[in-house]
């Protein structure tokens, strides 16, 4: 028997069907059910027999002309990999990015009741391994797709890095057409997959009148809506449900029923058209997030000074603190024209380094609080106002420029 074939394992009176995958024991056999869950067991005491040798899958056609109709909007879709363009390889059970954004199309046909697309491949990665020079291209390449008529951009994603790149996306670019990133938690081929109802939300949300970067994934664990989120406000919340993604500190910018594809709008936005295409495509790099833990030595601060960091964000305590030792490292960074934002690691609330003795301490050091923002969202801002406007970075990284802080944090988001 091969990888891939159709079999069926007998045990203790029950039986069990479905594809071989790949076993790291030797004396263990595993099967994928057709329900997407894989089990495995102990093939001593197991009997085995094949059912179906496995047929060679052809690839979707990557260059498949795509039908046009007649008054669908004209949308762009940029893939770059993740859960969403990935399948299951039968050679190592492991979950690969292998489709390209044509394959997407023609995987999901409900997508070409919405629009008219072009597909183009910018990366074909798992998203750990985005970084900002990634950032930057992605960003072009929206421009130039908008720039050549897209009225809308979908961005295919993997999940594990998209807040990030939603960040950068939302500081980089002003756009009068959505942007919409969407990604999956399950594969394709998983019966569970959360891949089509997100692709067909997303690609609602990118002929809407909602004209900002935005995340579009699962409302909650049901096939019945997804939820819009906005760049600088969205965090995965958790590892593999369906309904992972949260707004923080603000409530979406609203859902997209499934079924009907209304669209029901919770908070202002920027309107389709209402502004020109700006994009800022650079960001600096050399930008550092550090995590505060009890006891964490202060010399973990002169490591990225030394090292020619231009920035940091600490992910503080509570209100935003870290231990009185590290306030020096504050300063020295400081008084070396390396800025310091603090942010909190309860994500929900604000910074408030009035309130005790060490926040204050902090400030004096030069410390600029992250007021309401999301830790990773203050990372890329960061490096994006490094990049464009160093001279402004204390009063810049307290004034809200794609609504990433306010003023004034509800309790109850």
């Amino acid at each position: 028997m091969d990888l891939g074939d159709r079999v069926c394992i007998e045990r203790n009176g029950a039986s069990y069907e479905g594809v071989l995958m790949p076993s790291r024991r030797k004396d263990h056999v595993v099967i994928k059910l057709d329900n997407g869950y894989n089990i495995g067991l102990y093939l001593p005491k197991s009997k085995l027999t094949l059912v179906e040798k496995g047929r060679e899958l052809k690839p979707l056609d990557r260059d498949k002309q795509l039908r046009r109709k007649a008054g669908l909007p004209q949308v762009s879709i940029l893939s770059t990999g993740g859960t969403i363009a990935s399948k299951v390889d039968y050679r190592t059970g492991a979950v690969t990015s292998q489709f390209s954004a044509g394959e997407i199309i023609a995987a999901i046909p409900e997508l070409e009741e919405i629009a008219n697309y072009n597909a183009r491949v910018i990366y074909q990665i798992l998203s750990e391994n985005m970084r900002a020079d990634y950032w930057m291209a992605l960003a072009r390449a929206v421009a130039e797709e908008i720039r050549s008529g897209a009225e809308g951009i979908i961005i295919t994603h993997g999940t594990d890095t998209l807040m990030y790149t939603g960040a950068a996306l939302s500081f980089m670019l002003k756009t009068p057409v959505p942007v919409v990133i969407v990604g999956s938690q399950r594969s394709s081929d998983r019966p569970s997959s959360d891949a089509a109802m997100n692709a067909i939300c997303a690609a609602t949300v990118a002929i809407s009148d909602i004209a900002e970067v935005c995340v579009v994934m699962h409302g909650t664990t049901s096939d019945d809506y997804c939820l819009i989120h906005r760049g600088t406000r969205v965090r995965k919340m958790h590892t593999s449900r369906r309904d992972a993604f949260q707004s923080i500190n603000q409530p979406p910018l609203g859902r997209v029923d499934y079924l009907s594809r209304e669209i029901q709008t919770f908070l202002p936005y920027h309107h389709r058209s209402e502004s020109e295409l700006v994009l800022m495509d650079r960001l600096e790099p050399q930008c550092a997030l550090v995590k505060y833990t009890p006891g964490a030595s202060p010399e973990i601060l002169n490591y990225y000074i030394d090292k020619g960091y231009k920035g940091l964000v600490l992910e503080g305590t509570g209100l935003g603190h870290v231990a009185s030792d590290w306030i020096d490292g504050i300063r020295r960074a400081t008084e070396e024209n390396i800025p310091v934002v603090v942010t909190s690691q309860c994500l929900r609330g604000r910074i408030g380094d009035l309130v005790y003795d060490t926040g204050r301490y902090m400030l004096d050091a030069g410390a600029i609080e992250g007021e309401d923002m999301l830790p990773e969202v203050a990372l890329v801002k960061l490096m994006w106002v490094l990049a464009n406007r160093p001279n402004e970075v204390r009063s810049l990284m307290r004034r809200p420029l794609a609504g990433e802080l306010s003023f004034s944090t509800p309790m109850c988001v």
